[in-house]
């Protein structure tokens, strides 16, 4: 390596969402409004869950786990973009930057594989419902819910393994309100082959793979569906599917659309518009769509309500 030609980075700036000076204040109040109720309604479901023994169950054991995941990668991400809307310039240190790098990977691969765990617990729950609770053991549930963990773990690890061998220029402003993987990759002054070849390889499995669990859930369930006599019974159905495919568009979509395609195409300012909607605002969504639209959580939010009153 040439004397130079190189520098060791000892810190980033991220650029953040935007530049505009009159989008800063009021983009600052938006954001924070949506981690406040990100935070609060994903915190709410957890104790919920936790607390009342009629949600006690497979479907709200996963709920409880992706409101968790929704809660911590929020808390990666959203307080240092919150810096960049008041500050002049910021910055991030390099083992910082790795580590929200690290913990973004591991939270977002996380929730690709329970959305699809949720969606094969629909499909055991509407295609073989007298077999539901001896399917979907405390046991399996258990093994699910460990094995969505250790895919989000063993990605993280490999994409920062990775990250760690690239060199650096001396630019070191990231086009990004996060350290995101192709937005630290445009600042390479080494080869990007290896780590491109694992982002795409990774990005296919965990997306793809979940996708294909997932249609082929509801391709079964739509089937069962479609058996039912009764339209009430239909209706039922159809409405608790509905809410998970909206979220999984959402998220996949966007997902896809920032990482199934080579660094030299994408273009950074539209994949940060797209990582908004899977970073920030599908954990603020799914509190709603999933659970707080859930009759069974309104009547056990309405039990500890009531004896709360009684105390």
């Amino acid at each position: 390596m040439a004397a130079g030609n190189h520098s060791s980075v000892t810190e980033f700036i991220l650029a953040g969402l935007t530049e505009h000076p009159g989008l800063q204040l009021p983009l600052f109040f938006l954001f924070l409004g949506i981690y406040v109720v990100t935070v609060l309604g994903n915190l709410v479901m957890i104790i919920l869950i936790g607390l009342s023994s009629r949600l006690h169950t497979p479907m709200y054991y996963f709920l409880s786990s992706l409101s968790f995941i929704d809660l911590c990668q929020s808390t990666v991400i959203t307080p240092k973009m919150l810096m960049s809307f008041v500050t002049e310039k910021n910055t991030i240190s390099y083992p910082a930057c790795m580590t929200q790098l690290f913990f973004f990977l591991v939270f977002v691969i996380s929730e690709c594989h329970m959305l699809a765990v949720m969606a094969y617990d629909r499909f055991v729950a509407i295609c073989n419902p007298l077999l539901y609770n001896v399917t979907m053991s405390y046991q399996l549930c258990s093994c699910m819910v460990v094995g969505v963990y250790i895919m989000g773990l063993t990605g993280a690890t490999a994409h920062t393994g990775c990250m760690l061998r690239v060199l650096f220029c001396k630019a070191d402003v990231i086009n990004h309100y996060l350290c995101d993987l192709f937005p630290l990759l445009e600042l390479s002054c080494s080869s990007t082959y290896i780590n491109e070849v694992v982002v795409l390889c990774f990005s296919a499995f965990n997306i793809l793979t979940p996708i294909l669990t997932i249609l082929s859930s509801y391709i079964f369930i739509i089937s069962s569906i479609f058996h039912i006599r009764s339209m009430e019974g239909r209706s039922k159905a159809f409405s608790a599917c509905s809410s998970h495919i909206s979220a999984v568009a959402i998220f996949y979509g966007s997902a896809a659309f920032m990482y199934l395609q080579p660094s030299s195409v994408s273009s950074m300012d539209q994949g940060k518009v797209s990582s908004v909607f899977y970073t920030i605002i599908v954990p603020m969504l799914n509190p709603l769509i999933y659970s707080l639209r859930n009759k069974d959580v309104k009547i056990a939010f309405n039990k500890i309500l009531e004896k709360r009153s009684f105390l």
